[in-house]
């Protein structure tokens, strides 16, 4: 019997070779673009969620008390607030809405009872709130968060004074 001795050529090692690193270069690429989809998605879902979930909580807060025209905005220590009057089991309260410190606060306190703006509970991270008063009883919020992306709603009183 005869046997066969092959003659190697460099190719034979160099294109599986080259073909392995082909697939190392292209997955290491799909994983870094993967990873950066991944990153900016993650940002823009965390931009929308301060956004809506700021302004949907002051529309609430604003439907909760909208009782013979407790809604204003006010200023307090110098900062403009979301007042919001109610009264429970004949007590009544103030709730104070506000930006104090790239933090949206509320401040909830009996009337007659006083508090400083720093006491009250965080909320969520932003980097403004700003209100004004369009007209009696059309509010206009415009929040800004730490990306400085802006959001902004306008809220109508439903009750009268």
């Amino acid at each position: 019997m005869r046997f066969r001795s092959q003659n190697r050529h460099v190719i034979d090692f160099i294109f599986p070779l080259a073909v392995f690193f082909v697939f190392a270069a292209s997955s290491f690429a799909v994983l870094v673009l993967s990873a950066n989809i991944y990153n900016t998605q993650t940002k823009e879902s965390n931009s929308n969620y301060v956004a809506r979930t700021s302004l949907a909580y002051v529309n609430e807060k604003i439907r909760q008390n909208d009782e013979g025209g407790g809604i204003s905005i006010q200023s307090v220590d110098g900062r403009d607030c979301l007042v919001l009057a109610g009264n429970s089991d004949g007590i009544a309260y103030t709730t104070y809405i506000y930006e104090y410190d790239g933090s949206l606060k509320e401040l909830f306190i009996r009337d007659g009872v006083s508090a400083s703006l720093k006491s009250g509970k965080d909320i969520m991270e932003l980097e403004s709130f700003q209100m004004e008063e369009i007209e009696e009883g059309l509010f206009r919020f415009v929040f800004t968060d730490k990306d400085g992306r802006k959001s902004s709603s306008l809220v109508a009183e439903r009750s009268t004074p």
